[in-house]
């Protein structure tokens, strides 16, 4: 789900468009899923999944970038940072409080 980059963490997620609400539900198998409220169409989903893990990691906007799987419910954001594994370790923390805690992989 996490990988450590110089200057950046990676972080696959799988993306639910269309949901009620946006949110970050937890880890689903080898990806973090998303729940996002904008539909798949025109890029709205991409960038409600970009402005939902940047409000929820704290980082500015401009700092997360979908370097895969842009048309795909399957992604790999990047996330610039100076400190890739305190970032990983904050994701990690993070996750402990999510949604869906003890959901194991599908």
């Amino acid at each position: 789900m996490l990988t450590c980059l110089p200057g950046a963490l990676r972080i696959a997620v799988r993306v639910q468009p269309r949901s009620g609400r946006s949110r970050v539900v937890g880890p689903h198998g080898p990806a973090l899923k998303v729940q996002v409220a904008a539909p798949p169409v025109e890029g709205a989903a991409n960038a409600a999944v970009v402005e939902l893990i940047a409000g929820w990691l704290g980082v500015p906007r401009r700092a997360v970038a979908i370097v895969q799987g842009q048309t795909g419910r399957d992604k790999v954001l990047e996330v610039a940072t100076e400190d890739p594994a305190a970032l990983a370790a904050d994701v990690v923390a993070r996750l402990h409080g999510s949604v869906d805690k003890n959901r194991g992989p599908d």
